[in-house]
């Protein structure tokens, strides 16, 4: 084939890819749904609504495992799947510490996988090292308005050392996100911390109660969720393509 055919296939290829991979995500976007259709401010926790929370991210990391194979398990897949034992506590408010332990693991998985060989190393430029900087600014300066409030909060000897640790996790999550220069999974990281900050806000009382606040932290927590997904997807993807590009 020439070089005009190669690229023909190429495109083809990736247009294939990403219908399949669209058809994979159904299961996610119809649980995803069926959430949302059941949600009610008044829910009573049970394992029911546990198993309706944490089903979403539960199929996400199905679908990484599918496409990226049983590694994954110590990567992307294995962030979703203790990000889903973390929905699962979350619905018991005694928990919350449990869950946050959860969460706190998920992102250290997260973490390790975008330092791995399938994301492309670049070196650090002026404009990563200032984004470094306002993530740890604006992570700082949250935790430090948060800390009155923490320590009014019950379990205020666990939870405000805790907190600051989750806050120093996430932030380093979203940094190697911005090392690796996909955008799905960049946009994730960052979807991720604004989630969590709008659940701190609501949960330790920083605002008055807000309506429909529960749906906002889901709406973007479930998006972080899924465009980690389709990120990690793409770089393995991209990875492949780009072997194959050396060996021709």
């Amino acid at each position: 084939m020439d070089i005009l055919e190669t690229d023909a296939y190429d495109k083809r290829q990736r247009r294939n890819m990403s219908c399949a991979l669209l058809f994979s995500l159904l299961p996610f976007f119809l649980s995803s749904a069926l959430y949302f259709y059941l949600w009610t401010p008044d829910l009573v926790p049970s394992v029911v609504s546990a198993g309706v929370k944490s089903a979403p991210t539960l199929l996400l990391a199905v679908v990484v495992l599918s496409w990226n194979g049983g590694q994954s398990v110590l990567g992307v897949a294995g962030g979703l799947i203790f990000s889903a034992v973390g929905d699962c506590c979350l619905v018991w408010p005694e928990l919350f510490i449990h869950g946050m332990g959860a969460f706190a693991v998920a992102h250290l998985l997260y973490s390790v996988t975008f330092l791995s060989s399938r994301y492309a190393t670049y070196s650090a430029s002026s404009l990563n090292r200032f984004l470094y900087l306002i993530l740890l600014i604006v992570g700082g300066a949250f935790y430090i308005y948060l800390f009155p409030f923490l320590q009014k909060a019950p379990n205020s000897d666990l939870l405000t050392p805790g907190v600051g640790i989750y806050f120093i996790l996430i932030t380093i999550m979203a940094a190697l996100a911005i090392r690796t220069r996909h955008a799905a999974t960049l946009l994730g990281s960052l979807s991720f911390m604004v989630s969590d900050a709008s659940l701190a806000l609501q949960v330790f009382k920083v605002l008055p109660p807000i309506e429909h606040g529960q749906i906002y932290v889901m709406v973007t927590y479930y998006l972080a969720q899924l465009l980690i997904t389709v990120g990690d997807i793409k770089a393995v993807e991209n990875k492949d393509d780009f072997s194959k590009w050396k060996r021709s």
